[in-house]
Protein backbone atom coordinates (compact mmCIF):
# COMPACT_ATOMS: atom_id res chain seq x y z
CA UNK A 1 0.00 0.00 0.00
CA UNK A 2 1.65 3.39 -0.85
CA UNK A 3 1.84 5.90 2.60
CA UNK A 4 -0.53 8.23 2.26
CA UNK A 5 -1.05 11.21 4.90
CA UNK A 6 -4.05 10.75 7.16
CA UNK A 7 -4.47 14.38 6.78
CA UNK A 8 -4.66 15.41 2.67
CA UNK A 9 -2.78 18.27 1.73
CA UNK A 10 -5.22 21.44 1.12
CA UNK A 11 -4.96 22.22 -2.23
CA UNK A 12 -5.28 19.34 -4.28
CA UNK A 13 -8.26 18.49 -6.25
CA UNK A 14 -8.37 14.53 -5.05
CA UNK A 15 -7.30 13.78 -2.09
CA UNK A 16 -5.97 9.99 -0.90
CA UNK A 17 -5.86 9.16 2.49
CA UNK A 18 -5.31 5.21 3.99
CA UNK A 19 -7.06 3.76 7.14
CA UNK A 20 -6.00 0.48 7.29
CA UNK A 21 -7.18 -1.59 4.38
CA UNK A 22 -9.54 1.23 2.85
CA UNK A 23 -8.17 4.19 0.83
CA UNK A 24 -10.51 7.39 0.79
CA UNK A 25 -10.39 9.69 -2.03
CA UNK A 26 -11.86 13.13 -1.69
CA UNK A 27 -13.12 15.56 -3.97
CA UNK A 28 -11.15 18.51 -3.29
CA UNK A 29 -12.88 22.02 -4.30
CA UNK A 30 -14.96 22.94 -1.51
CA UNK A 31 -15.27 26.55 -2.80
CA UNK A 32 -16.81 25.31 -5.95
CA UNK A 33 -18.65 22.72 -3.91
CA UNK A 34 -16.53 20.01 -5.69
CA UNK A 35 -17.07 20.79 -8.83
CA UNK A 36 -15.25 18.81 -11.27
CA UNK A 37 -13.03 20.39 -13.57
CA UNK A 38 -10.58 19.36 -16.31
CA UNK A 39 -7.47 19.02 -13.13
CA UNK A 40 -9.89 17.21 -11.05
CA UNK A 41 -10.60 14.89 -13.88
CA UNK A 42 -7.11 13.84 -14.41
CA UNK A 43 -6.34 13.40 -10.94
CA UNK A 44 -9.04 11.76 -9.84
CA UNK A 45 -8.41 9.17 -12.79
CA UNK A 46 -4.89 9.08 -11.52
CA UNK A 47 -5.67 8.32 -8.24
CA UNK A 48 -8.47 5.58 -9.04
CA UNK A 49 -5.77 3.90 -11.14
CA UNK A 50 -3.24 3.89 -8.66
CA UNK A 51 -5.80 2.73 -5.53
CA UNK A 52 -6.89 -0.35 -8.47
CA UNK A 53 -3.02 -1.15 -8.85
CA UNK A 54 -2.48 -1.65 -5.38
CA UNK A 55 -2.56 -4.89 -3.85
CA UNK A 56 -2.45 -3.46 -0.37
CA UNK A 57 -5.58 -1.55 -1.11
CA UNK A 58 -8.94 -3.73 -0.12
CA UNK A 59 -11.64 -1.45 -0.73
CA UNK A 60 -11.99 2.82 -1.68
CA UNK A 61 -14.11 5.14 -0.94
CA UNK A 62 -15.32 8.01 -2.70
CA UNK A 63 -16.30 11.35 -0.82
CA UNK A 64 -16.56 15.18 -1.13
CA UNK A 65 -15.19 17.55 1.00
CA UNK A 66 -16.92 20.05 2.98
CA UNK A 67 -20.46 18.42 3.59
CA UNK A 68 -21.29 17.83 -0.30
CA UNK A 69 -20.44 15.45 -3.01
CA UNK A 70 -20.01 17.11 -6.19
CA UNK A 71 -22.10 19.60 -7.94
CA UNK A 72 -20.95 17.70 -11.18
CA UNK A 73 -19.18 19.23 -14.10
CA UNK A 74 -17.59 22.44 -13.97
CA UNK A 75 -19.90 24.72 -16.42
CA UNK A 76 -17.57 27.69 -16.26
CA UNK A 77 -14.76 25.37 -17.65
CA UNK A 78 -17.30 24.39 -20.28
CA UNK A 79 -16.89 27.79 -22.34
CA UNK A 80 -15.33 27.53 -25.81
CA UNK A 81 -14.67 24.48 -25.68
CA UNK A 82 -14.32 22.53 -29.68
CA UNK A 83 -15.07 19.13 -30.22
CA UNK A 84 -11.60 17.97 -29.48
CA UNK A 85 -11.50 19.77 -26.18
CA UNK A 86 -14.93 17.83 -25.23
CA UNK A 87 -13.17 14.75 -25.92
CA UNK A 88 -10.47 15.47 -23.93
CA UNK A 89 -12.12 16.58 -21.05
CA UNK A 90 -14.42 13.20 -21.48
CA UNK A 91 -11.17 11.01 -21.53
CA UNK A 92 -10.00 10.88 -17.93
CA UNK A 93 -13.42 10.31 -16.91
CA UNK A 94 -14.28 7.34 -19.23
CA UNK A 95 -11.38 6.28 -17.33
CA UNK A 96 -12.59 6.15 -13.98
CA UNK A 97 -15.80 5.07 -14.45
CA UNK A 98 -14.02 2.31 -16.35
CA UNK A 99 -11.60 1.45 -14.14
CA UNK A 100 -14.31 1.73 -10.83
CA UNK A 101 -16.88 -0.46 -12.70
CA UNK A 102 -14.14 -3.19 -13.73
CA UNK A 103 -11.32 -3.30 -11.18
CA UNK A 104 -11.68 -6.33 -8.52
CA UNK A 105 -11.53 -3.34 -5.96
CA UNK A 106 -14.60 -2.57 -4.38
CA UNK A 107 -15.72 1.63 -4.25
CA UNK A 108 -18.05 2.84 -1.94
CA UNK A 109 -19.50 6.55 -2.61
CA UNK A 110 -20.49 8.52 0.63
CA UNK A 111 -23.14 11.10 -0.38
CA UNK A 112 -23.36 14.17 1.80
CA UNK A 113 -25.23 17.73 0.74
CA UNK A 114 -25.64 17.06 -3.23
CA UNK A 115 -23.99 14.61 -5.95
CA UNK A 116 -25.44 16.47 -9.27
CA UNK A 117 -24.92 15.98 -12.70
CA UNK A 118 -21.67 14.11 -13.11
CA UNK A 119 -21.54 13.66 -9.25
CA UNK A 120 -24.28 11.39 -9.89
CA UNK A 121 -22.14 9.42 -12.33
CA UNK A 122 -19.32 8.60 -9.90
CA UNK A 123 -21.63 7.96 -7.16
CA UNK A 124 -23.92 5.41 -9.36
CA UNK A 125 -20.77 3.64 -10.90
CA UNK A 126 -19.90 2.55 -7.38
CA UNK A 127 -20.81 -0.89 -5.73
CA UNK A 128 -22.09 0.68 -2.79
CA UNK A 129 -23.75 3.98 -2.27
CA UNK A 130 -23.96 5.42 1.29
CA UNK A 131 -25.98 8.55 1.51
CA UNK A 132 -26.82 11.05 4.30
CA UNK A 133 -30.37 10.86 4.85
CA UNK A 134 -30.22 14.89 4.43
CA UNK A 135 -28.59 14.51 0.66
CA UNK A 136 -30.30 14.51 -2.85
CA UNK A 137 -29.12 13.36 -6.38
CA UNK A 138 -29.69 15.24 -9.37
CA UNK A 139 -29.31 14.72 -12.51
CA UNK A 140 -30.58 18.10 -14.62
CA UNK A 141 -28.22 17.68 -17.51
CA UNK A 142 -30.64 18.78 -19.95
CA UNK A 143 -30.64 22.07 -18.07
CA UNK A 144 -27.80 23.47 -19.18
CA UNK A 145 -28.28 21.47 -22.73
CA UNK A 146 -26.16 18.67 -22.48
CA UNK A 147 -26.83 14.71 -21.81
CA UNK A 148 -25.67 12.61 -19.17
CA UNK A 149 -22.28 11.83 -19.12
CA UNK A 150 -19.88 9.87 -17.27
CA UNK A 151 -21.53 6.20 -17.80
CA UNK A 152 -24.75 7.62 -16.28
CA UNK A 153 -26.92 6.19 -18.85
CA UNK A 154 -25.11 2.62 -18.33
CA UNK A 155 -25.30 2.56 -14.70
CA UNK A 156 -28.62 4.31 -14.25
CA UNK A 157 -31.12 2.29 -15.57
CA UNK A 158 -29.32 -0.84 -14.06
CA UNK A 159 -29.63 0.85 -10.84
CA UNK A 160 -32.94 2.40 -10.74
CA UNK A 161 -34.70 0.83 -13.88
CA UNK A 162 -35.76 2.56 -17.41
CA UNK A 163 -38.88 4.06 -16.42
CA UNK A 164 -37.52 5.87 -13.56
CA UNK A 165 -33.86 6.78 -15.18
CA UNK A 166 -36.28 8.55 -17.85
CA UNK A 167 -37.77 10.62 -14.82
CA UNK A 168 -34.13 11.85 -13.70
CA UNK A 169 -32.71 11.93 -16.84
CA UNK A 170 -34.70 13.15 -18.89
CA UNK A 171 -36.98 15.46 -16.67
CA UNK A 172 -34.57 16.52 -14.46
CA UNK A 173 -35.87 15.35 -11.61
CA UNK A 174 -34.49 15.98 -7.95
CA UNK A 175 -34.60 12.44 -5.82
CA UNK A 176 -33.85 13.08 -1.91
CA UNK A 177 -32.28 10.27 0.05
CA UNK A 178 -34.84 8.81 1.33
CA UNK A 179 -36.40 7.39 -2.50
CA UNK A 180 -33.06 6.90 -3.49
CA UNK A 181 -32.73 4.33 -1.40
CA UNK A 182 -36.51 2.99 -1.92
CA UNK A 183 -35.55 2.86 -5.61
CA UNK A 184 -32.07 1.79 -5.51
CA UNK A 185 -29.79 4.55 -6.17
CA UNK A 186 -28.49 4.61 -3.10
CA UNK A 187 -28.00 1.10 -1.25
CA UNK A 188 -27.92 2.28 2.51
CA UNK A 189 -28.80 5.49 4.73
CA UNK A 190 -26.43 7.16 7.60
CA UNK A 191 -27.34 10.57 9.89
CA UNK A 192 -26.46 13.65 8.43
CA UNK A 193 -22.72 14.16 8.08
CA UNK A 194 -21.62 10.55 9.33
CA UNK A 195 -21.91 9.18 5.76
CA UNK A 196 -18.35 8.71 5.42
CA UNK A 197 -17.95 6.63 8.64
CA UNK A 198 -20.69 4.16 7.15
CA UNK A 199 -18.63 4.00 4.49
CA UNK A 200 -15.93 3.27 6.19
CA UNK A 201 -17.54 0.77 7.79
CA UNK A 202 -18.59 -1.21 4.85
CA UNK A 203 -15.57 -1.21 3.24
CA UNK A 204 -14.18 -2.78 6.15
CA UNK A 205 -16.70 -5.43 5.71
CA UNK A 206 -15.70 -5.72 2.16
CA UNK A 207 -11.85 -5.44 2.92
CA UNK A 208 -12.01 -8.75 4.91
CA UNK A 209 -13.66 -11.11 2.36
CA UNK A 210 -11.36 -12.86 -0.11
CA UNK A 211 -9.86 -10.40 -2.42
CA UNK A 212 -9.56 -12.29 -5.49
CA UNK A 213 -13.29 -13.88 -5.01
CA UNK A 214 -14.55 -9.94 -4.87
CA UNK A 215 -12.79 -9.60 -7.66
CA UNK A 216 -13.91 -12.26 -9.83
CA UNK A 217 -17.64 -11.32 -8.28
CA UNK A 218 -17.23 -7.84 -10.23
CA UNK A 219 -16.10 -9.30 -13.31
CA UNK A 220 -18.92 -11.37 -13.42
CA UNK A 221 -21.44 -8.84 -13.05
CA UNK A 222 -19.96 -6.28 -15.35
CA UNK A 223 -20.33 -8.59 -18.28
CA UNK A 224 -24.06 -9.36 -16.80
CA UNK A 225 -25.46 -7.99 -20.13
CA UNK A 226 -23.93 -11.06 -21.90
CA UNK A 227 -26.04 -13.90 -22.79
CA UNK A 228 -26.33 -16.26 -20.13
CA UNK A 229 -24.32 -19.28 -21.27
CA UNK A 230 -21.10 -16.78 -22.46
CA UNK A 231 -21.25 -15.75 -18.81
CA UNK A 232 -21.95 -19.56 -17.46
CA UNK A 233 -18.54 -20.10 -19.49
CA UNK A 234 -17.03 -17.29 -17.58
CA UNK A 235 -18.16 -18.29 -14.17
CA UNK A 236 -16.41 -22.06 -14.90
CA UNK A 237 -12.98 -20.03 -15.68
CA UNK A 238 -13.17 -17.97 -13.01
CA UNK A 239 -14.25 -20.56 -10.68
CA UNK A 240 -11.64 -22.51 -11.46
CA UNK A 241 -8.95 -19.89 -11.09
CA UNK A 242 -9.99 -19.51 -7.92
CA UNK A 243 -9.95 -23.27 -6.82
CA UNK A 244 -6.14 -23.15 -6.96
CA UNK A 245 -5.94 -19.94 -5.19
CA UNK A 246 -4.13 -19.67 -1.73
CA UNK A 247 -6.83 -17.73 -0.10
CA UNK A 248 -9.11 -20.81 -1.00
CA UNK A 249 -7.35 -23.03 1.43
CA UNK A 250 -7.24 -20.49 3.77
CA UNK A 251 -10.91 -20.20 3.81
CA UNK A 252 -11.40 -23.67 3.77
CA UNK A 253 -9.03 -24.13 6.79
CA UNK A 254 -10.70 -21.03 8.68
CA UNK A 255 -13.92 -22.55 7.95
CA UNK A 256 -12.99 -26.25 9.59
CA UNK A 257 -11.08 -24.36 12.11
CA UNK A 258 -14.29 -21.67 13.14
CA UNK A 259 -11.80 -18.88 12.70
CA UNK A 260 -12.02 -16.04 10.79
CA UNK A 261 -9.35 -16.94 7.81
CA UNK A 262 -6.47 -14.67 6.94
CA UNK A 263 -6.79 -13.54 3.07
CA UNK A 264 -3.89 -12.05 1.36
CA UNK A 265 -5.35 -12.17 -2.25
CA UNK A 266 -3.48 -14.77 -3.85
Amino acid sequence: MDDRDPEPARGSAVTAADHGATRVLTLNRPEARNAIDIPMRERLAEEVRRAADDPGVRAVVLTGAAGTFSAGGDVRSMEGAGPDAVRARLDPVHETVRLIATCGTPFIAAVEGAAAGLGVSLAAVCDHVVAAEDARFVAAFGKVGLVADGGLLWTLPQRVGMGRAKQMLVFGQTVPASRAYEIGLADSLAPPGTALDAALERASEAAALAPLSVAAAKRLLARAGQSLDRLLEAEREEQTALFGSTDFAEGRAAFAERRPPRFEGR
